[in-house]
C-alpha cells in the first residue's frame, strides 16, 4: 500500500515492518491520527531505506528484528543520512537495551505493539514538537532499573552495537555465511564477534544465546515456534 499525501501540511508517514499483519494494524491506528498519511510501506531495514529515498518521509515507524540489517541499523543509516527525519520504534520487546540502544541512536520514540490508537497519536504529537516520546510502562521500568543500581540488568546491555546486531542474526536462526553477507564482512569476522558475544553474554553455543534472549526479553518466544 502506497499513496500521496494529500496536502503540503500534512506528515508524510512510512511504516517498516516484516509482518503484513502488523504493518496493516500500525496503518489502521495511524488513519485516525490527524494531519498525518502513510505514504509508503517496507518489510526489512534494506527496503527501509529505499522508501525512504523514494518518498522522504517525516516520520518513520521503525520495527526492530526483520531479515537482513534490522531496525536497529537502518535507523542509524536513515538518521545519519536524513537527522530531520523522526523515527518511532515499534517493538514487542520491552527490556531496556534495545529503548536505549534506539534512543542513543536517535530515534524520538519507542512504543510496543500494543500500544492504543490514543498512544500512538500522542507518540506521533510528541516527537513532530520535536520531543522524546516513550511508553510510560517502558520509561517506567528504565527508571526502575536505574533506582536498582542495574543489579538485573540484561547481560545484551553489554554488547556494542555491532555485536547486538549480530546476536540479533543469530538467534533469528540465521547462519555465519548469511550474517556475514547481509553485514559486507568475512565469516571470520563474524565468528570473532559470536564468540565475544558468547563470552559477555555468558553462553556457549546458540541455543543458549537464544534462551538467553528469551529470557531478559529480546526474543517473543512465539518467534521460536
Amino acid at each position: 500500500m502506497e499513496r500521496v499525501a494529500a496536502g503540503t501540511a500534512m506528515k508524510k508517514v512510512l511504516v517498516v515492518d516484516d509482518h503484513d499483519l502488523v504493518r496493516l494494524g500500525i496503518i489502521r491506528l495511524l488513519n485516525d491520527v490527524p494531519g498525518i498519511c502513510v505514504v509508503a510501506e517496507a518489510d526489512s531495514g534494506e527496503t527501509s531505506l529505499e522508501k525512504v529515498r523514494q518518498y522522504h518521509p517525516d516520520i518513520v515507524f521503525m520495527d526492530i528484528r526483520m531479515p537482513g540489517i534490522g531496525g536497529l541499523e537502518a535507523t542509524r543509516r536513515i538518521l545519519a543520512a536524513h537527522p530531520e527525519i523522526k523515527v518511532i520504534v515499534v517493538s514487542a520487546f520491552s527490556d531496556e537495551v534495545y529503548p536505549s540502544r534506539l534512543l542513543n541512536a536517535g530515534a524520538s520514540g519507542y512504543i510496543t505493539k500494543n500500544a492504543d490508537s490514543a498512544e500512538v497519536s500522542m507518540a506521533v504529537q510528541t516527537v513532530i514538537m520535536n520531543k522524546v516520546y516513550v511508553s510510560p510502562t517502558l520509561a517506567q521500568q528504565m527508571v526502575t532499573s536505574n533506582l536498582n543500581g542495574r543489579l538485573d540488568a540484561s547481560p545484551f546491555s553489554q554488547l556494542s552495537e555491532r555485536e547486538l546486531q549480530v546476536a540479533e542474526m543469530i538467534t533469528s536462526g540465521r547462519r555465519v555465511s548469511d550474517i556475514a553477507d547481509t553485514l559486507h564482512v568475512s565469516p571470520k569476522t563474524i565468528n570473532t564477534y559470536k564468540y565475544r558475544i558468547f563470552e559477555k553474554v555468558g553462553v556457549n553455543n546458540d541455543v543458549e544465546l537464544t534462551l538467553s534472549a528469551v529470557k531478559f526479553g529480546l526474543v517473543d518466544p512465539s518467534d521460536l515456534v
